[in-house]
């Protein structure tokens, strides 16, 4: 299932979902918190007329063919409004592409084996190389964004991460988020590496990454379709400061969190004004 959109006013989404039912695509609505109402598309092959028809719904939701599409419709459907919410994995699927579910599965599946006792293989294969001839091991530069050490740490960077890389993935594509993915992974590892050592691990500081990428896109070039909340951009930057101030009581890669944001607005602002 695909998700389109998310309207305040069900009446109106029930319109439009009675006019796509004219036209031989289905959809469903599915509430939402804040008072939102999601519209689903059944079969993604019609996702592009169904974005094309939304928004000239948007631009006009009381224009007369809704309105008869929404009487046409009257006697065959059984209730007034249909609520359907879809499956939690169709959700998770919905909102994320190959490469972010694919980062979400290894983040987990390595979180396992370090709850069923493998802490110190796990560890000793995946972390940031110690420069003494592991350096030549090229996969710890990045293996170690998908190492986690508690329950909180990796739902919350894989929460962070579908949010925001979905919607890059979702948006540019699979080799944008790759591409974000390793340059942060690299310079955040480095960083937090060269002030306080190898003990680290966690998605965080690719997380910042694309938390500057996307805010800055959606500052220099919202033409591209990328955004993120203020309060977001607010909430993460205020955890920054805090993980600095050293109030948060947990141990907090400080370093791979500023450096990761540095990389994303740096790769927001050339993707923004160096290229098309």
């Amino acid at each position: 299932m695909h998700r389109l959109a998310g309207l305040d006013n069900p009446r109106q989404a029930q319109a439009f979902i009675d006019y796509m039912a004219s036209r031989g695509i289905s959809l469903v609505m599915a509430p939402e918190p804040e008072g939102l109402f999601a519209l689903w598309l059944d079969d993604g092959q019609h996702l592009v007329e169904a974005e094309a028809e939304l928004n000239q719904f948007l631009a006009n939701p009381y224009d007369r063919k809704y309105q008869a599409a929404s009487w046409d419709v009257a006697e065959s459907r059984t209730a007034k409004f249909y609520y359907r919410s879809p499956s939690l994995l169709g959700l998770i699927r919905a909102q994320a592409g190959p490469f972010t579910l694919l980062v979400m599965a290894a983040s987990v599946g390595i979180y396992l084996l370090w709850l069923l006792g493998m802490q110190q293989p796990v560890f000793t294969l995946m972390h940031f190389p110690l420069m003494d001839g592991d350096e030549w091991q090229l996969w710890r530069f990045f293996s170690h964004a998908l190492i986690h050490f508690s329950t909180l740490h990796v739902i919350f960077n894989c929460l962070w991460w579908w949010i925001l890389g979905g919607q890059l993935e979702r948006r540019s594509g699979s080799a944008k988020l790759l591409q974000v993915f390793l340059i942060s992974a690299l310079v955040s590892g480095f960083a937090q590496f060269w002030f306080h050592g190898p003990n680290f691990g966690g998605l965080s500081g690719v997380v910042y990454a694309l938390l500057g990428y996307i805010w800055w896109m959606g500052w220099l070039a919202p033409q591209r379709g990328l955004s993120i909340p203020k309060p977001y951009v607010v909430f993460m930057l205020v955890w920054l400061v805090l993980g600095f101030a050293d109030i948060l009581g947990m141990s907090v890669a400080n370093m791979a969190h500023l450096f990761g944001l540095l990389s994303g607005c740096a790769l927001g602002w050339a993707d923004a004004k160096l290229r098309r």
